[in-house]
């Protein structure tokens, strides 16, 4: 049990959980294409290995410390650190976020954590058995002391590679991330209580699985947050949920389904959980940045997209841009400021601040399509506004 986390009823898992596990998620990494034959990285280059010649100014490295009656966190998407056995970053990760820390550095630190870590040296769900193209990913044990290294203070490991070595990877996960330090939400019935500048702020991670509050139960989803709301400050809604790939960018009304499977209704399932009374939404899963909305003075960033993954995720094309979101709110929950700070995936999967800045125009133009009414308003240096009365 993760500290300030708590599992109503005692924490129980859903029964046959292995069983069930291979069977959903044999199919889900088909954007998660290994880095091994990815062009390298030319310094200065913006992270996709063409050479600009005129870039923008870069963004801000580092920020100001939020002020009285506020607080501000940072959070980012998809994370896989290694690629164990045969893919591990040089000095044991210790310096593998550091060309984004001080962009990382807030009051409150999350990623989306896109991996166990583990020691068990087999996935079955990558069986021979299962006739299918199969990712499974993972680093040890000891690196959650890389996260906690860089400040992350938080993970969610809602998601569908967090069973990918079974129910032992994903305990030994959890002792991992205890003894590191780094809290994390996402199981059945878990809400991760953090303390910010003290504030009692409740974190609840949801995906479309069964070891995870589940995304498609919207109902059970906000009763959750309803409860959660009624004995913390604030609600922050971690949630993987969508389709994967350059063809999934848009956000559409209605459920979206890839390879088979029932990815939730983001749009649907962002507005209850603001309802219920959630101050922030941030998505993952659909390996790409996605629009971000504003619904009742609330942001909705529906995809952050890929953040970091090592020799995992491709660093090509729109899977390679990439960001740090940085909000404000006040101590009700109310928005004060936000701001896109863009990065991108230097092969092997490694992030960086990205000094074209690609994140920014290309989060704007989604937004503008997807949300014409209710959409954020992203300004030239990724200033993130409500959109105009």
């Amino acid at each position: 049990m993760a500290h300030g986390a708590a599992r109503p009823n005692g924490g129980a898992r859903p029964a046959k959980l292995a069983a069930v596990f291979v069977a959903a998620l044999v199919a889900v990494a088909a954007l998660a294409a290994c880095a091994t034959a990815q062009p390298r990285f030319v310094p200065g280059s913006g992270g996709d290995g063409k050479t600009s010649a005129s870039s923008p100014s870069a963004s801000p490295t580092s920020f100001p410390k939020s002020a009285a009656g506020t607080f501000t966190l940072s959070a980012v998407g998809d994370t896989i650190m290694a690629s164990a056995p045969k893919y591990l970053p040089p000095n044991g990760g210790a310096d593998f976020f550091a060309p984004v820390e001080a962009a990382l550095k807030s009051d409150l630190q999350m990623a989306n954590l896109e991996e166990p870590l583990t020691n068990v040296p087999t996935s079955s769900k990558c069986g021979a058995s299962l006739g299918k193209t199969c990712f499974a990913f993972r680093s040890p044990p000891q690196y959650a002391n890389v996260l906690a290294s860089a400040g992350f203070d938080l993970v969610n490991i809602a998601n569908n590679h967090a069973l990918d070595y079974g129910q032992a990877g994903h305990v030994e996960t959890e002792h991992a991330l205890d003894s590191a330090g780094v809290k994390y939400t996402g199981p059945p019935g878990m809400v991760t209580t953090v303390t910010v500048k003290g504030l009692k702020i409740a974190v609840i991670g949801f995906a479309p699985y069964p070891w995870a509050n589940d995304v498609r139960d919207i109902s059970a989803a906000a009763d959750l947050v309803r409860d959660a709301k009624k004995s913390n400050d604030l609600v922050i809604v971690q949630v993987h949920m969508g389709g994967e790939g350059p063809t999934y960018q848009h956000v559409k009304p209605g459920t979206e389904i890839f390879l088979g499977e029932d990815r939730g209704n983001p749009i649907a399932f962002s507005h209850a959980m603001i309802d219920a009374g959630a101050d922030i939404i941030i998505g993952h899963s659909p390996h790409v940045l996605r629009a971000m909305e504003f619904y009742k003075g609330h942001l909705i960033a529906y995809s952050l997209g890929n953040f970091a993954g090592y020799h995992a995720l491709s660093t090509s094309g729109v899977t390679g841009i990439s960001m740090i979101l940085r909000v404000t709110l006040r101590t009700d929950g109310s928005f004060v400021s936000a701001r896109i700070v863009a990065t991108s995936m230097v092969a092997p999967g490694v992030p960086q601040v990205d000094p074209n800045q690609r994140a920014i125009p290309l989060v704007r133009s989604l937004t503008n399509a997807d949300f014409p009414n209710s959409g954020a308003q992203i300004a030239a240096n990724g200033a993130i506004t409500p959109p105009s009365s």
